[in-house]
């Protein structure tokens, strides 16, 4: 499970609800917060690398610059080829979109389910839409998009998705570490009740 943070909707300070949700076994997280000046970027990017530290994870930067990491994730109309660095992943919302990667890592697909984070975003795959566009993608994929339950979860994952990014039910949720691990085991149920399935 992938965390995409939002100062603006968290319920707490952003570092605090990071490592909450670290603490119930978050691993990845994508810094946003693209309205702050690099240098304010910068020292988020910090306090959160020090977070992963002690469990091995990742920071992946939104946009180009990797603000002195290894790891970024680009939007769909961001630049081609990008850049050659630890990680590279892209977002995408169709068959167009995933038909351009190049040498990108993975690929974000959204969105899923209508979401409060980005009202009016979609119209909404679904997972038979998810299903559709991951048995296309090239690359692993993370469904994005309104995914706040353990059965949404399981869906995603049903319908191939690698695993699942979450934003609003991790930033808003009362006890990140709780949320984390109950979507997270929902993931990890899903993931190996599906390799069950193709043995």
């Amino acid at each position: 499970m992938v965390l995409l943070t939002d100062r603006r909707v968290a319920r707490r300070a952003l570092v605090t609800v990071v490592a909450a949700a670290v603490a119930g076994g978050v691993r990845w997280v994508v810094l946003r917060e693209k309205d702050l000046p690099r240098p304010e970027r910068l020292a988020l990017a910090v306090a959160l690398r020090a977070v992963l530290a002690d469990v091995d994870g990742a920071l992946i930067v939104a946009g180009p610059d990797p603000l002195d990491g290894d790891a970024v994730h680009l939007p769909a109309a961001g630049p081609y080829p990008p850049p050659r660095l630890g990680l590279v992943g892209r977002s995408c919302h169709d068959v167009a979109e995933l038909a351009r990667l190049t040498t990108e890592d993975y690929a974000t697909l959204s969105p899923v389910h209508l979401t409060r984070t980005k009202p009016g975003h979609g119209p909404p795959l679904g997972p038979d839409g998810l299903r559709e566009l991951i048995a296309v993608s090239p690359v692993p994929v993370l469904a994005l998009g309104g995914i706040e339950t353990p059965a949404q979860v399981t869906a995603c994952v049903r319908a191939g998705a690698t695993g699942v990014a979450v934003l609003g039910a991790l930033m808003r949720a009362e006890n990140p570490t709780d949320t984390a691990t109950t979507l997270g085991r929902a993931s990890q149920e899903a993931s190996i009740a599906s390799e069950e399935g193709r043995q």
